[in-house]
């Protein structure tokens, strides 16, 4: 579990900590939660609270120096399970009354137990309202895992929150891939009026919540004018001082009654390969390579002229087809993008200037596959085909057939972005 380095901005003392130290707290040595209270907008009910990880009685420790040590360990898992625990222990010990929202952040990739095995998690769930912020940080450094995690939490009945969104272009371009019940607003597009980025981050938001219905959740009010640029940017939940500091939740009054508002199904990982998804869905139309080419080459450029880079996925069957003119134009988007990636037989694992190549066993349908997909937070288009088998002509490279479809139906889009994401490690 990752926790705030700042509280609204207040940088905490990182200095003056001795490694016994960092390595008694990753076993949770003197570990305790603060509670920061989360508010309805505009009125300041206070419907629930933010748990943040603390070890007050170790100067200069804070929650980055533990967790970039225990990553430097190996041990980002037990850190993380044990800052959960804790944070549910330390509500339900100070009060916290029942069907109150509790927000616990944890690290996108980190293995957690569930309901089934952990009876602190099973009662945090059955009197709480628990909801796991997914930190931005590195949110597309281990794809499978994230993918894994957020199934496994949504099938536990967990909300998912992704947290300080803007800060970093990651989790704008995973908005549908993750449908997060709450997106939390980095301070920087509360406590100021928007730049131009910043403007493309809250339409980028705005539109999700608007498809979605995610609801949008300010961090940082601070003052008056801070609760008025939440509003201004579409967010009915609030948190800061101006509605109090991290402390013990005898600081607050109980919190109303919440719970998560009914939403349309989110999209999970669906078997077979991206045209299994959607060949009983859509049209299916023939056509040569060079016909697939030439849609192949308008998506990428779609992709390198957006204003907001989207994800850019790409199957090629085999490392063999990733030639001169492709590789430049990937290498070039990857300079921009959350992430590129290629996927086919005998792919190396990076082409370097941050193209990811993802190797396929002979046995993976995706690598019968011609896909070319991007998505993003104003751009949701896939050209997806499978090369048909039952040729019999000239057996030129020319002449190959592929049955195709081309779809900008951005649930479709989202459901074989998922499934290509999966074989990511």
């Amino acid at each position: 579990m990752s926790v705030e380095v700042r509280d609204n901005g207040v940088p905490q003392r990182q200095r003056g900590a001795s490694p016994a130290q960092v390595d008694a707290a990753i076993r949770g040595v003197g570990l305790s939660s603060a509670f920061q209270p989360i508010v309805a907008l505009p009125d300041g009910a206070v419907v629930g609270f933010e748990a943040l990880a603390r070890w007050p009685e170790s100067t200069g420790l804070g929650p980055e120096v533990v967790f970039a040590r225990a990553a430097a360990l190996n041990r980002v898992d037990e850190l993380d399970q044990l800052c959960i625990d804790t944070a549910i222990e330390g509500a339900l010990a100070q009060g916290m009354t029942r069907n109150t929202l509790l927000c616990i952040n944890c690290e996108p990739s980190s293995a957690m137990a569930d309901t089934a095995r952990n009876a602190v998690l099973k009662r945090g769930h059955t009197e709480l309202q628990l909801m796991f912020e997914l930190t931005e940080r590195s949110l597309l450094a281990h794809p499978r895992a994230l993918l894994t995690k957020v199934a496994e939490l949504r099938a536990d009945g967990f909300g998912i929150a992704l947290d300080d969104v803007g800060a970093h272009p990651d989790s704008l371009a995973l908005l549908d891939v993750i449908s997060p019940d709450v997106v939390k607003l980095d301070m920087g597009l509360v406590q100021s009026q928007p730049d131009d980025a910043q403007a493309r981050t809250l339409s980028a938001v705005l539109a999700h919540h608007e498809r979605s219905g995610a609801l949008i959740l300010a961090e940082g009010i601070e003052t008056d004018d801070h609760l008025e640029q939440a509003l201004a940017v579409g967010a009915t939940l609030g948190q800061g001082y101006k509605f109090g500091r991290p402390g013990a939740l005898s600081h607050y009054p109980r919190a109303v009654g919440w719970s998560l508002p009914t939403r349309t199904p989110r999209p999970g990982l669906v078997p077979g390969s991206p045209f299994d998804l959607v060949r009983d869905r859509t049209t299916i139309r023939t056509a040569r390579k060079q016909t697939l080419t030439a849609f192949s080459r308008h998506i990428e450029s779609q992709a390198h002229d957006a204003t907001d880079p989207p994800i850019l996925l790409t199957a090629l069957q085999h490392a063999k087809h990733f030639t001169g003119h492709t590789r430049r134009a990937y290498r070039d988007l990857a300079a921009r993008s959350s992430m590129v990636a290629v996927f086919g037989a005998n792919m190396p694992a990076d082409f370097g200037f941050g193209v990811r190549g993802i190797a396929l066993e002979r046995t993976d349908a995706l690598a019968m596959e011609w896909t070319v997909l991007a998505l993003g937070p104003h751009m949701a288009v896939a050209l997806i085909a499978r090369e048909r088998d039952d040729d019999d002509e000239t057996g030129r490279d020319e002449d190959r057939r592929f049955d195709f479809v081309i779809t900008y139906d951005r649930a479709i889009v989202t459901a074989a972005a998922c499934n290509m994401l999966a074989r990511v490690p």
